[in-house]
């Protein structure tokens, strides 16, 4: 009897994670899983974060007419530097004065002509505010990825991401994509 009760208890747990996918934040429960996240790539392929288990990834939040926007290039030499052990993905957003006003076919030519880029990007997204994607959603909030909160101001905020899928860090638009402070968390 109690073996069967169990088994009901673990199914009923599991039926509700999949109706309810938030309910065990409101009651306490542990954080959401980085790699049970999936964004649309920039070409409309869906991608999950799993396909990066073992990486380090990088989030940023990008713009295209930005005073930040150079650090594009950055962003694709850091992709260069530690293929194979970090992932970068680029968010485009066009929340903050209008600096993502492309299409995603705008967006993915100007990135690749004018620095390089190869790496991941998705497509337009928000980024804070009522439409806020899930992948923000679990990059800002502490009750999702277990670790901190962050607050977006700006394009080019940065969060890195371990292998094992915890949140390491937050880097507001100053911090450059090269800086000590983001290479030295990746042996």
């Amino acid at each position: 009897m109690k073996k069967t009760l169990k088994f009901i208890g673990a199914v009923m747990a599991m039926v509700t994670g999949w109706l309810f996918p938030d309910a065990g934040y409101a009651q306490g429960g542990d954080p959401e899983s980085f790699y049970n996240l999936r964004f649309t790539a920039i070409d409309g392929r869906e991608v999950s974060m799993s396909e990066f288990k073992g990486q380090y990834v990088l989030c940023v939040n990008v713009a295209s007419r930005c005073g930040y926007t150079p650090q594009y290039k950055e962003l694709q030499e850091l992709a260069t530097r530690y293929k194979g052990k970090l992932v970068v993905i680029g968010f485009p957003c066009d929340q903050f004065l209008g600096q993502e006003p492309g299409t995603n076919e705008e967006i993915a030519t100007f990135c690749s002509s004018t620095y390089g880029v190869t790496f991941p990007l998705a497509e337009k997204i928000e980024v804070k505010g009522d439409g806020q994607h899930k992948v923000y959603a679990w990059l800002c909030s502490k009750a999702r990825n277990g670790v901190g909160d962050a607050r977006i101001t700006w394009n080019f905020n940065k969060f890195l991401i371990g292998p094992d899928g915890r949140w390491i860090s937050w880097f507001d638009s100053k911090v450059k994509p090269l800086s000590p402070e983001i290479t030295g968390l990746i042996p």
